[in-house]
């Protein structure tokens, strides 16, 4: 928190672009104030708008102004915000939410200051300061495609970081009385204070709306609480949730929709994918000895192990037969084989060495890649659980932990 505001007091002084990223209600948009207050623009107009409020079709409108007739309801010549705030600041939150088009015309101002009103013709020119914000990771917009990603190096040029209310727990208390000092004044009583076992409360809480919601929290006690001092269990009697710890553990309920069905289905092939392997292993080992004649110097190890049948993806019918089958395999192996010979290491533990006539018979192999698209896997799952139906689809549904609407548009998005 000192970092983040001593970037801002540092950078005011410039005109530098400024990029503030935060959770929602950590204060965005009081770091867009500071850096206004000490600039040399503090006596111009400072704005603050919302890009995600404004709906698509008018927000070049209300940035850039219009002209006359330039569209439906466009009955008078209209100013935009940076030609009436020229000389000042605009903050832009939640900047990723704003239209792409609308990030091509403000990529435009930040790198010339020129802009164009809609429906006209003539180039303006705009001395404005521009602080954004945003509470969603920019990268992964712009790998998604819904952000340029010129515009987010281009705002980037000064970032500054706001941490959340919980990595900072030690500013509870004290944002706490701020408020409560300031709702006195304003509702006319005097300052709420917490007991020992309440201030613990509030500091342990998750605070998942913030500041924002640490000042909702105290508006709210200052007028509803009657006793001046609130201990633990009055707290507890008005926010009821102020116990909820909210620990960062993934919880899903049953029939979790798509998302816990492609992770539960990536679970389970990955580990039926590991058994293949493993079964694959076996059977290499076990070939290896049988078909090379090599000698093995623990072979009660080798016995505790059950080998694979010849198809080593099926489970054998027997544990019995199959560990006396390797039993009888393992004894009959002799004790020394051409090509290879064992060495013992310093801890004693024996190891096959191979010979260089041998070296090239196992060396050409083949890596077939396998698909890990959660799309293809998706698609083969659900394929699998109509067959398993005999096609009727709302018993698919049910094994598939998904609804029979979103089993409809999956069959007709992959067209199965």
């Amino acid at each position: 928190m000192d970092q983040a505001l001593d970037t801002a007091v540092r950078v005011s002084a410039t005109d530098l672009t400024v990029l503030i990223s935060g959770d929602s209600g950590v204060g965005k948009e009081v770091f867009s104030k500071i850096i206004h207050s000490l600039s040399a623009r503090k006596h111009n107009n400072f704005i603050a708008i919302n890009c995600g409020a404004i709906p698509g079709g008018t927000i070049n409108s209300e940035l850039f102004g219009h002209e006359k007739g330039a569209f439906t309801g466009a009955t008078s010549e209209r100013k935009g915000y940076f030609e009436t705030v020229d000389g000042g600041t605009i903050f832009l939150d939640e900047i990723g939410e704003m239209p792409l088009d609308t990030q091509a015309y403000l990529l435009r101002i930040l790198e010339s200051g020129e802009f164009i009103k809609v429906g006209s013709s003539k180039v303006l020119k705009t001395d404005v300061r521009i602080i954004a914000a945003t509470n969603v990771k920019l990268d992964e917009k712009i790998r998604s495609g819904k952000f340029r990603e010129d515009l987010f190096y281009r705002l980037n040029t000064v970032p500054i970081q706001v941490p959340s209310l919980t990595d900072r727990r030690e500013d509870i208390y004290m944002l706490f009385r701020k408020f409560a000092t300031d709702f006195a004044e304003k509702y006319k009583t005097s300052p709420i204070q917490l007991d020992e076992q309440a201030r613990i409360l509030m500091e342990n809480y998750a605070w998942p709306g913030n500041i924002r919601e640490l000042r909702n929290i105290s508006e709210q006690l200052s007028v509803l609480a009657q006793d001046r001092l609130v201990t633990a269990e009055r707290l507890i009697e008005m926010i009821p949730n102020i116990t909820q710890r909210n620990l960062p553990a993934m919880h899903k309920r049953s029939g979790g929709g798509e998302d816990s069905f492609q992770e539960r289905e990536i679970l389970y092939k990955l580990l039926f994918d590991m058994k293949n392997d493993m079964n694959d292993l076996k059977a290499l080992v076990f070939e290896l000895i049988k078909s090379n004649n090599l000698s093995v110097s623990n072979v009660n190890k080798l016995k505790q192990l059950q080998a694979p049948s010849s198809n080593a993806h099926e489970r054998p019918s027997s544990f019995t037969d199959s560990h006396r089958s390797n039993s009888e395999e393992l004894n009959e192996l002799p004790n020394t084989s051409e090509g290879y010979h064992y060495e013992e290491e310093d801890d004693g533990k024996p190891f096959i060495i191979q010979s260089e006539q041998n070296r090239d018979t196992y060396d050409s192999m083949e890596i077939i890649e396998e698909s890990l698209s959660l799309e293809d896997m998706e698609k083969d799952m659900i394929k699998k659980a109509l067959k398993k139906h005999n096609g009727r689809r709302k018993d698919a549904s049910v094994d598939l932990g998904i609804s029979e609407r979103t089993l409809y548009r999956k069959i007709k998005q992959y067209e199965i």
